[in-house]
């Protein structure tokens, strides 16, 4: 269920977004814009092959160059522009490259965290909104009767992604506590999909990609993990929610934890059919899965999905997408774009 946004609230208000040029905070700075608010994003490289780029949303905010472990530069940003709101979506996501080089992804995940939050800090409280983009890997593995994900449950990660997001999370809890009390809250989705992901190591963008190319598809494991997915559009509406009600009521969200996703895992084989249904490729399935019987997939919990019951009862909020509709819009946007972002 989607609520409407309010306009009003959003006319004129300067927002800052790092990670502007991932795929989650390219969506967030268009919607933002739709919105009226004054966009500000932290920029490390202008790779040109984003949703950003691909659609010229580039040339209706102010992007600023820069590392999120820069303190100095985050502390310019805050004051210079005058910054009402924060979101914190900055973070190598790559679970691979994690795995192969987990100092580099300490570095910007929790490193770039404490730095950004001190920033602000020595800033005084001038910004009134800061949303933190944790994860549902920050969780770790629990077993299948204990899905879906609660807000409550311990954080135990093992893997060097899934330990990089817990320990931001947990950096963004201590400086929204009494000591600091920073206006922050912190949300733990699920993967999320839909137009303008560019991060082709993922299983859904991988998956379309060898379609619309007609390139080879590696499926990684036996297709039997199952994972919660949620559409970008849901994601966006929600964070805006969040960050509205956190700006208006500091009190009552500051320091809360919201999961997000649909209450149900999808096996990955299931996704991969879909989408090869959507492109009319079906008879192709047979080779993908032909060789990919028991293989183990290391670094890979086996089943993730998450609970959304809280940020139903504080929002009202529900996906309003569900797999097929998302899935069936996300590949019609790479069917235009995919040359601009491949």
């Amino acid at each position: 269920m989607k609520k409407k946004l309010n306009k009003n609230f959003w006319k004129n208000k300067k927002v800052f977004i790092t990670g502007i040029n991932g795929f989650v905070g390219s969506n967030l700075a268009k919607e933002l814009l739709n919105n009226g608010a004054e966009v500000v994003g932290l920029i490390r490289n202008k790779n040109r092959k984003t949703l950003l780029f691909a659609e010229k949303i580039n040339k209706k905010i102010n992007l600023i160059d820069g590392d999120i472990e820069n303190k100095k530069i985050l502390k310019r940003i805050i004051t210079e522009q005058n910054i009402d709101i924060c979101f914190h979506l900055a973070a190598q996501v790559e679970v691979g490259l994690a795995q192969k080089y987990p100092y580099l992804t300490w570095e910007t995940n929790i490193r770039g965290t404490y730095t950004f939050f001190e920033a602000l800090r020595e800033n005084g409280k001038k910004v009134k909104s800061i949303i933190v983009a944790s994860s549902d890997k920050a969780y770790g593995e629990y077993p299948l009767k204990k899905m879906p994900y609660k807000e409550n449950y311990e954080l135990k990660p093992i893997y060097p992604y899934d330990v990089s997001k817990a320990c931001a999370d947990l950096i963004a809890k201590s400086y929204s506590k009494e000591l600091f009390s920073l206006p922050i809250a912190i949300t733990r989705f699920s993967n999320i999909y839909g137009p303008g992901q560019a991060n082709f190591s993922a299983l859904i963008p991988d998956c379309i990609k060898s379609v619309i190319k007609k390139s080879k598809f590696i499926l990684r494991g036996n297709g039997e993990h199952k994972r919660d997915f949620l559409y970008i559009k849901d994601v966006v509406n929600l964070y805006m929610q969040i960050s509205k009600s956190l700006y208006l009521s500091p009190k009552k969200i500051r320091g809360e934890v919201f999961n997000a996703g649909s209450n149900r895992g999808h096996k990955v084989k299931d996704i991969v059919k879909s989408i090869y249904k959507i492109g009319n490729k079906q008879k192709n399935l047979r080779s993908i899965f032909k060789n990919s019987k028991f293989k183990k997939t290391k670094g890979e919990i086996k089943s993730q999905y998450m609970n959304y019951k809280k940020v139903n009862k504080f929002f009202g909020w529900s996906p309003s997408y569900n797999i097929n509709r998302g899935l069936k819009e996300t590949f019609d946007w790479y069917k235009k774009y995919i040359n601009k972002i491949v």
